[in-house]
């Protein structure tokens, strides 16, 4: 009884509930033993088991969940992508939390038997102002260049935005593409009994034990769990460990491959064999450890770096070990497949068995479906009033370029190293999206990742929807055609109501889109118990998008290039004041986030978006820059700014025009030879099209005709936005 009482208790102080430990009971039909009980509190973890998004994950349909990472193909290549969050450990240690982010999202593609190509990042922040956000600001950036740079795989594009909903709960969103040939994908499934489970790699310590149930707890709670030691990256192994990877897979008798990430050995085996209706044996002695006293539950769920797991057929060890000898990294065999579907942990073969538990049941986390509540402010804010914004034109498009969501982000990416690989063909910074070469080819992988906290703190469904289409249109602009998506969910606490409500419209809103737009979810992860003492984030739906470019040589960015070149406004004409609700004009200048939020119109936007591309394919327009956040006016600023050249022409004339946001819009410039040839295509398309005006030199400013503005007063604030703020606010 006593016994009995200490495992229950140990149970709920890991983060298990009175009502798992009872289904555990039940589906054990004994009592766990204590070393059992840490194996469930991880596998049955939020961030491990999925308990509250797995009903709604499976509408996605998408076949890809089983593996580590999604992919398309685009000529004889496949494309491998994912993006994962390391959110919590980024809040308590932001270098590390973010390094390890890195190598975590590396693995998963690397998985794949692809080879790493290119990084992106999603980052939200609260206010930079404050001294708490600003460290862990700085701490970030470093941790992603610190460990991105040094493995040589470069950071091409992502997203900044800074709002008090994440003062908390920072988000650290990485993604990672890669690139294989279609005939060498490597699976994560075990396929047949009696294979080796070889582990590779550094070696096992006690960092990041309790990290899967760390990160499916909220943070100001006392009864939270104890934080745990947050894992420590090292860039020089990661490196190492992909050229042995990819080595390693080049053997016909390596079978599948898994990396160690969230729950450690205990995860990557226990998966790895589930999937191939299996069981596995492991032997503790046989894992190489850095320290002698760790604990036994400790190897299991430790989440130290760089670690591989392999799946092999006998025979191929010597083979394998010489390969990690080379690059001087970890090989241990640490256990096998077998027939029985049971999970079995042993303190060596032929030793005491620690754990000995029915695999289903270990994998399987139970799955919650709660009653949703929608938030009362749902109602409220869609229904507030538009407020008037007092002040001059010039003002406000000041103290848009001054704020660090809307601002240049050159002093982040700036610290990257971007162009390392020589693949890089649009820089941070000149496009809408980025876009990597697939050498020996004409053509190229576009990327993008896209969010929209204030849409989607608005509307879960249509806020989801826009970001969708954004994302989309990022890509569009640089000449790519979008094909899939991978996202990252990053939600509240899901026991409350309005939480489980806000995440299950925003899986409605991201199924329609993915829909109409043909671009299918093919991998993705959700992020939980981001909130702070009962207040959670706002939802933030991170989507990153993967496109094909059919030839670089049309590549296009959203730089003006020439004196004289003609400015057009391409789709949606008139800024709907009525429908601006959501925009970051009106957060930034009235602090108001409300009002009805402009949606898209699916056959509009994807007529508007094949014109556009067949624009791009016929060399008619010269640049493209979509208009977002920030609106019209904004949007043509910073495509002069940007390309150091000015503007001059009417745009609107009054601030909601100009800076509030509409969706289904692009700024074009194009030759004035070819202006006819554009308005001729677009009469012909019924395609909506408005000339703005015309590039000068930036010495005659930026004239919208009612207002001129200071080419150089402009530059400046834009690009020195960030700098400033961290210079006013050193900490």
């Amino acid at each position: 009884m006593n016994n009995s009482m200490n495992i229950l208790q140990l149970a709920l102080n890991l983060g298990l509930s009175n009502l798992e430990y009872n289904l555990i009971v039940e589906r054990l039909g004994r009592e766990p033993n204590e070393f059992e009980i840490y194996l469930f509190s991880a596998q049955w973890s939020e961030h491990c088991g999925y308990k509250h998004s797995k009903y709604y994950l499976k509408k996605l349909n998408t076949s890809f969940e089983s593996e580590n990472a999604g992919y398309v193909e685009i000529g004889d290549k496949v494309v491998v992508f994912k993006v994962e969050s390391h959110n919590h450990p980024s809040a308590v240690e932001p270098y590390q939390g973010a390094a390890t982010g890195i190598g975590g999202i590396v693995r998963d593609i690397l998985a794949m038997g692809a080879r790493p190509l290119a990084l992106l990042n999603s980052l939200k922040f609260g206010e930079l102002t404050k001294p708490k956000v600003n460290k862990i600001f700085k701490g970030v950036v470093s941790g992603i260049s610190g460990y991105g740079n040094t493995i040589g795989i470069p950071t091409i594009a992502g997203e900044i935005s800074f709002h008090d909903t994440y003062n908390n709960n920072p988000l650290t969103n990485v993604m990672c593409i890669g690139v294989a040939d279609k005939n060498k994908l490597m699976s994560s499934r075990a396929d047949g009994p009696d294979k080796l489970m070889v582990y590779v790699g550094s070696k096992t310590g006690p960092d990041g034990v309790h990290g899967a149930s760390f990160a499916s707890k909220e943070f100001g709670k006392e009864e939270s769990i104890e934080r745990p030691s947050i894992q420590v990256g090292d860039p020089f192994a990661e490196k190492n460990l992909i050229e042995a990877s990819l080595e390693i897979m080049q053997i016909k008798a390596v079978k599948a491959c898994q990396d160690m990430g969230a729950a450690g050995i205990l995860s990557s085996t226990s998966e790895m064999a589930y999937k191939g209706n299996l069981g596995c044996e492991l032997y503790l002695d046989k894992i190489p450890i850095r320290q002698e006293d760790i604990k036994p539950w400790e190897i299991m769920l430790s989440e130290s770096q760089e670690r591989m797991l392999f799946l092999i057929e006998k025979g191929s060890e010597e083979q394998i070990k010489k390969i990690c000898d080379k690059y001087t990294i970890e090989f241990s065999v640490i256990g096998k497949t077998i027939k029985t579907p049971s999970y079995r942990v042993l303190e060596k073969e032929e030793g005491k068995v620690l754990a000995d538990l029915p695999i289903e049941i270990l994998v399987n986390a139970p799955e919650y479906y709660r009653n949703n509540t929608v938030p009362s402010s749902y109602y409220i804010n869609r229904g507030r009033k538009i407020p008037e914004v007092e002040g001059s034109i010039d003002s406000v498009l000041k103290k848009l370029l001054g704020h660090p969501t809307l601002g240049s982000k050159r002093w982040v990416y700036e610290q990257y190293d971007y162009q390392v690989g020589t693949n890089t063909l649009i820089v941070p910074g000149d496009a809408d999206s980025s876009a990597m070469w697939l050498k020996g080819t004409q053509k190229a992988i576009a990327v993008t990742i896209d969010s929209n906290e204030l849409y989607t703190y608005l509307d879960p469904y249509e806020g989801t929807k826009n970001v969708v289409y954004e994302a989309a249109r990022n890509l569009i602009s640089i000449g790519a055609k979008p094909l899939a998506i991978t996202d990252n969910l990053n939600f509240g606490n899901p026991e409350n109501n309005e939480v489980s409500w806000q995440f299950e419209r925003t899986i409605e809103g991201l199924i329609s889109a993915s829909v109409e737009l043909c671009t299918p979810v093919v991998s993705g992860n959700v992020s939980f118990y981001n909130s702070y003492n009962d207040v959670s984030i706002y939802p933030t739906p991170v989507i990153g998008m993967v496109g094909e470019i059919e030839d670089v040589d049309k590549l296009l960015n959203m730089k003006f290039k020439s004196v004289d070149d003609e400015i057009y406004l391409i789709g949606k004409q008139q800024i709907n004041v009525e429908k601006i609700g959501g925009s970051l004009f009106l957060y930034i200048i009235k602090d108001f986030i409300g009002g009805e939020m402009d949606t898209v119109n699916p056959l509009r936007e994807i007529q508007l978006n094949k014109f556009i591309l067949e624009l791009i394919d016929n060399r008619v327009v010269k640049s493209v820059h979509d208009v977002s956040k920030g609106g019209i006016l904004f949007a043509v600023v910073e495509s002069c700014i940007c390309s150091d050249f000015g503007f001059e022409g009417y745009i609107g004339s009054n601030v909601e025009e100009l800076f509030g946001e509409n969706q289904g819009m692009f700024i074009v410039s194009v030759s004035p030879t070819d202006s006819s040839k554009l308005e001729e295509l677009a009469k012909s398309k019924n395609i909506e099209f408005r000339k703005l005006g015309k590039v000068v030199r930036k010495e005659k400013g930026i004239n919208i005709g009612i207002e001129n503005f200071d080419f150089n007063v402009l530059s400046n604030i834009y690009f020195n936005c960030i700098p400033k703020i961290l210079e006013d606010h050193l900490c």
